[in-house]
């Protein structure tokens, strides 16, 4: 079974735990959800799945290839130490990763897709790069060297993702000994929020043990409630905006760079780098006077929307379980079809350029 197919048979878990999260949030009073910004999120997710199908050979493929031809030793697949090792390894190595796609611009500009979301729920978990392929893999290769076999390196990548789904939540508060020692709710809220005390803090994926071990951990404060989203906020339902924002604006800034030292060097320093200035980030940020992006649609549109990203969400499922069938034509075909349906659910879900906006609560 491919790890697609996993993904497929996962989903009806998600929405089951999406809509269980949204009426226990009705029922106490906090509910966390807006229709726009998670379909938005979702859209996003699916599209990295699609993405992920046509770039596996890429990614994978180097794993195996350094593998085969530098491993140190072959480990046995079959020893139960190797996976619970590689798992421990990859989350480590995910630690380091999560935290330069924070602190390095090339990086942030994969990554950043998953921050934009203006809120916080289970949906915002499923809100995934189509880029991270570029880079990413770079990281995990230490385990390819050290002769983790490309099935346990795929299976393990798996795991360290799906449990990240359960983090993604408001309705689940302080968790005690568990809070010191795992990523949880309180701990992955830290994460995705834009406040000064939890800026870039946080980044284990199982663990948070790596962040207390390397000086990044931040606990939530009672008297600083999250504020989410990016401090450059995306402004857009569009799939393509949110993955190409921060390329964008890179290169716009490399065009405007007089030097090539440092045109370059942008791309390695954090993302509000700038020459001659440094990497300073602006003091008195108030997160709570940002608006926040919810453009008013009639009913109509969002019956549309929501039927078409339904019909999305079907094709996509019936992609991802074919997938292995189909040649790297229909596969890009469908990639074209998505960007486009997607272009027209966000365009539903905003009716004219004159949006409003209204604060945080």
């Amino acid at each position: 079974m491919t790890d697609a197919q996993i993904i497929v048979l996962a989903t009806p878990v998600f929405f089951a735990l999406i809509g269980l999260e949204y009426w226990i949030g009705v029922r106490r009073g906090r509910d966390t959800y807006r229709l726009n910004d998670a379909v938005s999120s979702i859209a996003l997710g699916m599209l990295s799945q699609v993405v992920g199908v046509l770039t596996k050979l890429f990614t994978l493929g180097i794993y195996t290839w350094v593998f085969e031809r530098a491993a140190l030793m072959r480990l046995d697949a079959g020893a139960w130490w190797v996976w619970l090792t590689g798992l421990l390894l990859y989350d480590f190595l995910y630690y380091w990763h999560h935290r330069l796609g924070h602190t390095t611009a090339l990086l942030w500009a994969a990554h950043a897709v998953h921050h934009q979301s203006e809120d916080y729920n289970l949906s915002t978990a499923l809100r995934q790069t189509g880029s991270g392929w570029l880079v990413g893999w770079i990281f995990y290769l230490p385990m390819a060297i050290l002769g983790f076999p490309p099935l346990v390196f795929a299976v393990v990548a798996l795991v360290d993702l799906l449990y990240q789904f359960w983090v993604h939540t408001q309705q689940v508060g302080r968790l005690g000994w568990f809070d010191r020692w795992f990523c949880s709710p309180s701990n992955h809220r830290v994460h995705h929020a834009v406040n000064d005390p939890y800026l870039d803090r946080n980044y284990g994926g199982i663990l948070v043990i790596w962040d207390r071990m390397f000086g990044s951990f931040q606990e939530e404060l009672e008297r600083e409630p999250c504020v989410y989203g990016t401090r450059d906020a995306l402004a857009s339902w569009d799939p393509w905006t949110a993955n190409v924002q921060v390329y964008a604006k890179l290169l716009r800034k490399a065009r405007r760079t007089p030097r090539w030292r440092d045109k370059l060097r942008l791309w390695w320093e954090p993302a509000h780098w700038e020459p001659g200035v440094g990497a300073r980030i602006a003091p008195g940020y108030d997160p709570r006077a940002r608006p926040l992006f919810d453009p008013p649609v009639p009913s109509s549109h969002r019956i549309a929307a929501a039927a078409l990203f339904v019909a999305l969400l079907g094709g996509v499922a019936l992609f991802l379980w074919n997938a292995h069938r189909l040649g790297p034509m229909a596969q890009l075909g469908v990639l074209a079809g998505l960007l486009a349906g997607q272009a027209l659910t966000a365009r539903l879900l905003t009716p004219s350029p004159s949006s409003s906006t209204r604060g945080h609560p």
